[in-house]
């Protein structure tokens, strides 16, 4: 191994290297994590005194205090938005998905009871007619522009929007070929009325459950409970309070005016919090049970009783040539006997769930209605099992002689339960605003609170620094 000698300065002195920066300084290659390990040695440092340790408690306190109130911000925004798709987007909807179903089965009803009039069909009749293919017609595109990204929905308003067309057309042949006094237009009637119930109002119904569904999901994401939030505000409050206390013991002062500011301030916050969301939760809860679910239930009876009534017309029209399956009975008054009880168990679950005099009375009037309304279809019936078809066309249908007709029962009931939905829906828009109304202000106001609370903590914790200059 050879060995090197370091030559001698000039003067007998040995030269020595220049000073230079050893590994991991400043000029040097840096070692990984030396400034995290430089920092995290600075804050030990600081820590060993009173300054470091107060300046290191007023970020801490800030710092909560800000996360505070941007999870408050987060979770409020997020609950707010789900409490205004309630009220003017998903609800809404969900209540032109009813009156999709429930136009078309009344333009149903309205077809079968023209075309037992004949060529003395009435202009109203003709009118409800159109006005209910109108109707449904124009929601179909309003839905359409308004579903979002559901899938069902859409495949659901594709479906209505290209068989409502062909159906429309079935009852112009039907009605041309009726007044013509050729019985195929009662053929022509019949596959009408086919395809509404096999395919026209099982798919309306289909899209009413899938928006209902949206509102049921905007109901629950609206009256989640903020928990990050509150968890949030609870350790800032604590952390503040053990501040205080801390402050008090080395300094004997009751009180730093700055910590109780932004204890006050967090405090609002967090009660601000509690108090808004309990409210909008019991208005949400109330929009539900006495509004939503009325609505639901009186849409359907509504419903039952539309095809109840176009089940009677058809029973005439039909006159025993579609048979149910045990064949020997009438089909369409099997049919109406089945939405009749359909009819009487949704109307008696209606008076359970209505909670005041103006949602009972209308209810209480469509109760009497049906019952009026089974009377006078038994007596139409058994006039025309007699045979007397002439004599039972208008105990159905009414004539300028017989007011007291199954019809008139009919739309008694169809008035009173109209006027009920009409009553539950307010009950709805009232609750369920007043749940949104409950949240307002609370984002905005969180987030100033939450800045003056941070700011306050520091402005206290800078009040005891200056005591050390």
């Amino acid at each position: 191994m050879a060995i090197t000698s370091r030559a001698p300065a000039p003067g007998g002195a040995v030269a020595v290297p220049p000073p230079g920066p050893p590994p991991g300084r400043a000029g040097g290659p840096a070692r990984p994590g030396t400034a995290w390990a430089e920092g995290v040695e600075r804050l030990r440092a600081a820590a060993t005194t009173e300054p470091g340790r107060l300046r290191i408690i007023g970020a801490v306190l800030a710092g909560l205090v800000l996360l505070f109130g941007l999870v408050t911000v987060w979770e409020v925004s997020s609950r707010v938005g789900a409490a205004d798709d309630v009220v003017g987007r998903s609800q809404p909807l969900s209540a032109d998905a009813a009156s999709i179903y429930r136009s078309l089965a009344d333009a149903d009803t309205a077809s079968s009871s023209g075309f037992l009039a004949g060529a003395d069909e009435p202009r109203e009749v003709r009118e409800r007619y159109e006005k209910d293919i109108s109707n449904a017609s124009k929601l179909l595109v309003n839905a359409a522009a308004n579903t979002g990204a559901d899938e069902d929905s859409r495949k659901q308003i594709a479906l209505l929007s290209e068989r409502l067309p062909r159906y429309t057309g079935l009852i112009e042949q039907a009605r041309a070929t009726n007044k013509q006094g050729l019985p195929l237009g009662g053929a022509y009637l019949r596959y009408a009325n086919e395809q509404m119930s096999t395919q026209l109002l099982p798919a309306a119904q289909r899209l009413y459950e899938a928006e209902t569904d949206r509102l049921y999901t905007d109901y629950d994401d609206a009256r989640a409970l903020p928990l990050a939030s509150i968890g949030t505000g609870l350790l800032a409050l604590a952390v503040l309070a053990w501040a205080q206390r801390r402050n008090y013991r080395r300094t004997h002062r009751v009180f730093n005016h700055g910590l109780v500011a932004a204890t006050a301030a967090t405090l609002v916050v967090l009660m601000w919090l509690a108090v808004g969301h309990t409210v909008a939760r019991a208005e949400l809860a109330e929009a539900r049970s006495d509004g939503q679910e009325s609505l639901k239930v009186l849409n359907d009876a509504r419903i039952a009783s539309l095809q109840a009534r176009a089940s009677e017309n058809l029973t005439l029209i039909a006159r025993g040539a579609v048979l149910a399956e045990d064949n020997k009975s009438d089909k369409y008054d099997v049919d109406f006997t089945a939405e009749m009880k359909e009819l009487d168990a949704g109307l008696a679950t209606a008076q359970k769930l209505a909670n005041d005099s103006s949602g009972r009375d209308p209810v209480a009037r469509a109760v009497d209605g049906v019952k009026q309304w089974k009377q006078r279809h038994a007596a139409a019936r058994e006039t025309d099992l007699r045979g007397d078809y002439q004599a039972a066309l208008p105990q159905v249908i009414g004539d300028k002689d017989h007011k007291d007709s199954s019809g008139a029962s009919f739309d008694t009931v169809d008035a009173s339960l109209e006027q009920a939905v009409a009553h539950e829906q307010k009950e709805f828009t009232r609750a369920a605003r007043g749940g949104l109304g409950a949240l307002g202000g609370l984002v905005t106001g969180s987030a100033a609170l939450a800045v003056i609370a941070a700011a306050a903590a520091l402005l206290g914790i800078g009040r005891r620094l200056s005591e050390y200059r």
